[in-house]
């Protein structure tokens, strides 16, 4: 029933646009979204290559799920313990696993699909969310609750030097963490699961240190907080937060006002930026609502899609190329079945 409602959903905004034209100043639906069952129940993260697509099954799985760049499965990374966020390297050939079950980072060759590193972030430690500056791996970490902090994997060295607790913040659980792709100079973190939300910008310095810039005024980011984003060029950081009812541009060098906001009504739960950062994607949290959406960043909203089932939290990603947007939705009905969405989306 979940999926035919999508469906149609879809279908009307569709026929409206070919029957009506273009409607200036309003959204134009997107045409041949796809929708792949994958074999995952529960999923916690999805990045894309280019060729290739990653899917996580989360704490409670041991699959990362391969996919074509059109969500045609191909293959599967098993026998991984609880595999949680995904990053992939500039590159885009190698990608690193989080195993917070683990207390390890796994790195695998995205070519032959090969693990080629496995990294030890130290006992109890339970690293959750990645990010990745130059020979800089950082990773959330945290296992109780206001025991998390930020760590640091230096790939520069052989072999590779770990430290741990980076920073003089105290995280409730494992801070979610954002990398720019032009800046190696800044690192984004965020602390989820409390209300009001906070996020730290950080400075990165010599010997990967790390230097507060700033944090938000009491209440501005919201409650609850899902997701976070950084724009190519480290400018501007973008949060999803289960309440207000909307995503939320910030200036990475003042985190008190909103410079945009992206409505996705109730319970948004993730964001992510093209590679060129000409597109906001946001995604919420929706039973019977439009669950992504697709805005430029002044907050001109460009296409929406309603998936027929709940969107996962931070389970959005854009193709390199920007034509294609990845969502990754479960079946809240109780049976269990985690499925990719492929939406191309229009240009900016």
């Amino acid at each position: 029933m979940q999926i035919r409602r999508g469906f149609t959903l879809v279908l009307a905004a569709l026929t409206a646009g070919l029957l009506t034209g273009a409607v200036p100043g309003h959204a134009q639906a997107a045409a041949a979204p796809t929708a792949t069952p994958l074999p995952l129940k529960t999923v916690a993260d999805v990045v894309s290559a280019g060729d290739r697509v990653f899917v996580s099954g989360g704490r409670s799985s041991t699959d990362v799920v391969v996919t074509s760049a059109t969500g045609v499965v191909t293959g599967t990374l098993s026998g991984l313990p609880g595999p949680t966020d995904l990053l992939l390297s500039a590159d885009r050939r190698t990608l690193y696993v989080a195993l917070p079950t683990a207390n390890t980072i796994a790195a695998f060759d995205t070519g032959s699909l090969i693990e080629s590193a496995r990294y030890d972030t130290g006992a109890g430690e339970c690293p959750s969310s990645l990010a990745l500056t130059g020979r800089y791996l950082w990773f959330g970490y945290g296992c109780d609750q206001w025991g998390g902090n930020i760590g640091r994997i230096d790939l520069g060295r052989q072999p590779a030097r770990l430290t741990t607790q980076v920073v003089s913040q105290d995280f409730h659980g494992a801070p979610l963490l954002a990398a720019a792709s032009q800046n190696r100079a800044v690192l984004l973190a965020g602390q989820p699961s409390l209300s009001p939300a906070s996020a730290y910008a950080y400075g990165i310095g010599t010997a990967g240190a790390l230097t507060t810039l700033g944090t938000n005024a009491w209440s501005v980011l919201g409650s609850n907080l899902r997701d976070i984003a950084l724009d190519p060029t480290g400018t501007t950081l973008y949060t999803a937060a289960g309440a207000p009812y909307e995503a939320q541009a910030f200036p990475f060098a003042d985190i008190s006002t909103p410079s945009a906001t992206y409505p996705t009504g109730a319970y948004p739960n993730a964001v992510e930026v093209s590679r060129d950062g000409t597109r906001v994607a946001a995604g919420a949290d929706a039973t019977y609502d439009p669950d992504v959406f697709v805005f430029t960043p002044d907050g001109t909203e460009l296409a929406r899609f309603e998936l027929g089932d709940e969107l996962s939290s931070g389970a959005l990603a854009w193709s390199p190329n920007g034509a294609r947007l990845y969502a990754v939705a479960y079946d809240w009905t109780g049976v269990n079945q985690a499925t990719l969405h492929v939406l191309p989306v229009p240009a900016a």
